[in-house]
């Protein structure tokens, strides 16, 4: 018996990135429904991760070119796959759903979605997040949980990937918003997620962003670190993006932090230290962690979970008595990145195929 069509595209969405897990209840489902008709399933699972002309698509689907060209552009405007402009030439190819389709829907996205995406953490896709560790967005520090005396690389710097980026483009944090909109409100700033080269290019052609200068982009991340948000560029030498995230809105560290050591789940360079003789057990370091990794005694200094924290360094500017630092992990403990999001992805594909 041939599988129903939605189901397909779920299981070949379940191949990129961090997956697309089926559920019980068959959520995942829903989610496909909404957002796919089943012309654009049938389309979508004729297309290859890398990007090809629509004459090249067409004959593999035995359909006239300009039909499929109109076809593909508007998948493309509502998300559904990646386009990629050069010049006035076109070509189209899969996308993951996570970054990818979800992300796309920042135009679109409704209380209904917000709702079936917030039951699919719940029910399956937390797991598949937590399965990548690390290979789909890594922690970096922010600015002031830096040192002045401390060499940090540029790999770890926000202001310095910024900086290389070749264009940017600043758009909405989905996550931000679809929590807002099952009432679940968050303060945290809300336009304070990077997208990088072609793939903010891509945010430009669909109206999902604004093309920003890098002093602009790095006043932005700045204020976005002021706010508690922990800063997170794709787990790559050469983002694509990055984004400034919170524990309550964000996918990744809300999966995270239901583990029981989330220290083992990302890629940093970095955890925060405690001088137990300068503390003054205020616990302002313990409000402010996203990952419940700093306990507070009756009677003692703050204690830092070493298995649970992600080496962000939110905490180092929230203390008063400056008793918190951040220290670079030993070499044996840090681990290269991928150079580009190619290496990243099938990075990605090897560490989800390990037991």
């Amino acid at each position: 018996m041939k599988k129903d069509l939605y189901r397909q595209l779920q299981e070949k969405l379940d191949g990129y990135a961090v997956g697309f897990p089926a559920t019980e209840s068959g959520v995942e489902i829903e989610i496909l429904k909404k957002l796919f008709s089943e012309e654009d399933a049938e389309i979508f699972l004729n297309l290859t991760p890398s990007v090809e002309k629509p004459q090249d698509i067409a004959a593999r689907l035995n359909l006239p070119e300009k039909e499929l060209s109109e076809k593909l552009e508007d998948m493309a405007s509502r998300g559904l796959l990646f386009r990629l402009k050069r010049n006035s030439e076109a070509k189209y190819g899969a996308t993951a759903f996570i970054h990818g389709i979800f992300e796309f829907q920042l135009p679109r996205i409704d209380q209904e979605l917000s709702t079936l995406m917030e039951r699919y953490l719940d029910e399956g896709l937390d797991k598949s997040m937590i399965n990548v560790k690390g290979t789909f967005l890594r922690t970096i520090p922010i600015a002031k949980s830096i040192a002045p005396e401390h060499h940090i690389a540029s790999l770890d710097d926000a202001a310095a990937i910024l900086r290389q980026a070749t264009k940017i483009v600043l758009a909405d944090c989905i996550c931000r918003k679809s929590k807002n909109l099952t009432g679940d409100s968050c303060k945290a700033p809300l336009e304070v997620c990077f997208l990088f080269g072609s793939m903010g290019q891509y945010y430009l052609d669909n109206q999902m962003g604004r093309e920003i200068d890098t002093e602009e982009a790095i006043k932005i991340v700045a204020k976005a670190q002021e706010a508690g948000l922990v800063t997170q560029p794709a787990t790559s030498a050469n983002p694509t993006g990055m984004c400034n995230c919170c524990g309550d809105c964000c996918g990744v560290l809300a999966s995270i932090k239901r583990a029981p050591s989330p220290a083992d789940l990302v890629y940093s360079n970095n955890f925060a230290t405690v001088d137990s003789d300068q503390c003054t057990w205020c616990g302002e370091c313990a409000e402010s962690c996203h990952m419940a990794a700093i306990e507070i005694a009756e009677d003692g200094p703050a204690n830092i979970l070493e298995n649970r924290c992600i080496g962000c360094g939110v905490c180092v500017p929230r203390c008063p008595s400056e008793a918190i630092t951040l220290k670079e992990k030993p070499a044996h403990k840090r681990q290269p990145l991928p150079q580009n999001s190619l290496e990243q992805m099938m990075q990605m594909q090897i560490v989800r195929s390990q037991p």
